[in-house]
């Protein structure tokens, strides 16, 4: 989870967005690729894509089951990730059937989320 949290920051940082977004991604991308590792299946891919409107990251898996978000049990040690990615998303996240680039014709899923650009978004 590290390497994935490393990445996406010096990759955001790179390109000049704001350091909040940044974090909000990493802190969004280091949920999803938990969630990929403990309930999906390998290969893993992370994407990350940045345009002048918003920032968009995927995190794709092989195995079939889809997140589901669970109660927010306040004794529980785990089962808030999804309730994050849906706060510092304002709802823009979801999961999605999808193939893997880096491995033409083997089907996955497609755990996402996207964060506008624009001042003031949550």
């Amino acid at each position: 989870m590290g390497d994935a949290r490393n990445l996406v920051r010096r990759a955001l940082l790179l390109v000049g967005l704001e350091r909040d977004l940044v974090e909000d991604a990493v802190l969004i991308v280091s949920e999803l690729v938990t969630n990929a590792v403990l309930y999906g299946d390998a290969p893993y891919e992370l994407v990350v894509r940045v345009d002048s409107v918003e920032v968009v990251c995927m995190v794709v898996d092989a195995g079939a089951a889809r997140p589901m978000p669970r109660g927010a049990d306040t004794q529980a040690e785990s089962g808030r990730g999804l309730l994050i990615v849906a706060e510092l998303s304002a709802g823009l996240y979801g999961c999605i059937p999808h193939g893997f680039a880096t491995c033409p014709g083997l089907a996955g899923k497609a755990t996402w989320f996207a964060l506008p650009r624009t001042e003031g978004r949550r």
